[in-house]
C-alpha cells in the first residue's frame, strides 16, 4: 500500500501569480517615469546651471545626481503602485476577465488582494528607503557639492549661532505666555571652541546678567561650561547695573545645547527618524515652539509618506474594478489623484507647522480619507 503524502498548498494561487504579474510591469514603468520626472525638475537643471555658470566639475555634477536619485525613486514609488494597479485591473475589466472571475464566485474582495499584498510589499520598502538610504544620499549630496563650490568640507555650523531658551510665565491677567529666558549667541565655531560669545540670561524677572567671552568650550568632565577673558554684567530688575566682573576663567551652568546645534547640519531631508527625533530632543530644550512644531510634523510625515504606497494601492484596485478605460485614461486618473493627494498632503502639513491643527493629525489626515475613499468605492463595486 502506497504512501501518501500530504498535499502541501503553495502560498500563491494562479490568479494572485497572475495579478500580481499584471502589476509589476505597469509599476516598474511607473518608477522609471515619475523619478525621472521629479529629477529633472528638482535637479538635473539647477546642475546644469552650476556647471555652466559656476564651472561645477562634471564628475561632481554626475556624483550629486547619482546621490540625489534615491529621492526622487521614493517618491515615485506610492504614484507608481497608483499607476500600476489602476491599468492592472482596468485591463481585466476591459477585457471582461473580472466578470468572468465574478460569474465562478470570486469576489472583488478576494480579487484586490494581490493588489494590496503589492502595496504593502512597496509600503515597507518605501520605508526603508526612505529611513536609510535617502537621507544618507541626501546628506553625501550636499556635502559633495558644498564642498566643490566652497572648497571646503563643512562638519558644522561655523558661524553665527544662535541659541535661544524659552519658558512659561503666567501675566498679570493669569494667562500663560511663552517668553525669552536665555539667549546664547557665538560668532564663530571652529570645531572645538566657540568665540565671541554673548550670552543674556533672564530667567527670573527682568534681565539678571548679560555674559561676554571671547571663547568658551564645553566641558563633558563637568557637564559645564568653561567661559574664558570674559565679563558679567550683573543687571537689578530696575535696569541698573549692580556689579561689573571680568574673570580669565569662569564655569557656568548652560545647557550643552549650543554645541548639539552647531554639530547638526543637516536638514529634514537628510536626517533618518532617530536622528529627528534626537534633534527634537535639542529644540524641545529651547522651547522653541514653532520650530519643535515643524520638526514634529516632519517626523509624523515620514512615517505616515510610506503608508501612501498602501492607500494609492487600495484607491487603484477599487477604480481600475469599475474602470474600462484604456491606458491614456488610467494615466489621466493617476494623475489627478496624485495632484489631489499632494496637495491635500502639503496642505495639511502647512498648517500643522503653523499650529492651525496638531502635528499628528496635519500628517496623517490625508491617509485617512484616502483610506476611506478608497474603502467606499470598493464597497460599491462589490455590491
Amino acid at each position: 500500500m502506497a504512501l501518501e503524502l500530504p498535499r502541501i498548498r503553495a502560498p500563491w494561487s494562479v490568479l494572485d501569480r497572475y495579478i500580481i504579474g499584471e502589476i509589476l510591469a505597469p509599476f516598474l514603468f511607473g518608477v522609471g517615469l515619475f523619478s525621472s520626472l521629479g529629477f529633472a525638475v528638482g535637479v538635473l537643471f539647477d546642475l546644469v546651471r552650476r556647471v555652466t555658470e559656476f564651472g561645477l566639475p562634471l564628475s561632481v555634477a554626475f556624483k550629486v545626481a547619482a546621490l540625489s536619485s534615491p529621492q526622487f525613486i521614493c517618491y515615485a514609488f506610492p504614484m507608481s503602485i497608483l499607476l500600476a494597479t489602476l491599468m492592472a485591473y482596468s485591463r481585466l475589466a476591459a477585457d471582461s476577465e473580472l466578470i468572468a472571475l465574478r460569474s465562478v464566485g470570486v469576489s472583488v474582495y478576494r480579487i484586490v488582494v494581490p493588489g494590496l499584498i503589492v502595496s504593502l510589499a512597496i509600503t515597507a520598502l518605501t520605508f526603508i528607503f526612505n529611513d536609510i538610504v535617502v537621507p544618507r544620499a541626501n546628506y553625501y549630496a550636499a556635502i559633495t557639492l558644498e564642498e566643490a563650490l566652497t572648497g571646503e568640507t563643512p562638519q558644522f555650523q561655523d558661524s553665527n549661532i544662535l541659541y535661544p531658551e524659552y519658558h512659561d510665565v503666567v501675566d498679570d491677567t493669569g494667562q500663560s505666555r511663552n517668553v525669552l529666558s536665555r539667549l546664547f549667541y557665538a560668532e564663530r565655531y571652529d570645531g572645538q571652541s566657540m568665540h565671541k560669545l554673548t550670552v543674556v540670561d533672564r530667567s527670573q524677572q527682568g534681565i539678571n546678567q548679560i555674559i561676554t567671552s571671547d571663547s568658551a568650550q564645553w566641558n563633558p568632565r563637568e557637564g559645564k561650561w568653561d567661559f574664558f577673558n570674559g565679563t558679567i554684567y550683573l543687571i537689578d530688575p530696575d535696569g541698573s547695573f549692580r556689579n561689573i566682573l571680568r574673570f580669565d576663567r569662569e564655569q557656568l551652568q548652560l545647557p550643552r545645547a549650543p554645541l548639539d546645534l552647531v554639530e547638526r547640519v543637516r536638514d529634514n531631508t537628510e536626517m533618518t527618524i532617530a536622528q529627528a527625533r534626537d534633534h527634537l530632543k535639542v529644540l524641545r530644550i529651547s522651547g522653541d515652539l514653532q520650530q519643535i512644531r515643524k520638526i514634529t510634523v516632519r517626523l509624523h510625515q515620514k512615517i505616515s509618506f510610506p503608508f501612501a504606497c498602501f492607500i494609492f494601492g487600495l484607491v487603484g484596485a477599487a477604480l481600475g474594478t469599475r474602470s474600462q478605460g484604456g491606458r491614456a485614461t488610467s494615466f489621466a486618473i493617476s494623475v489627478l489623484t496624485i495632484f489631489l493627494y499632494y496637495t491635500l498632503f502639503t496642505t495639511t502639513g502647512a498648517m500643522g507647522v503653523a499650529g492651525v491643527i496638531p502635528p499628528f493629525p496635519s500628517a496623517w489626515i490625508t491617509n485617512v480619507l484616502g483610506l476611506g475613499v478608497g474603502g467606499v468605492i470598493l464597497f460599491q463595486v462589490a455590491r
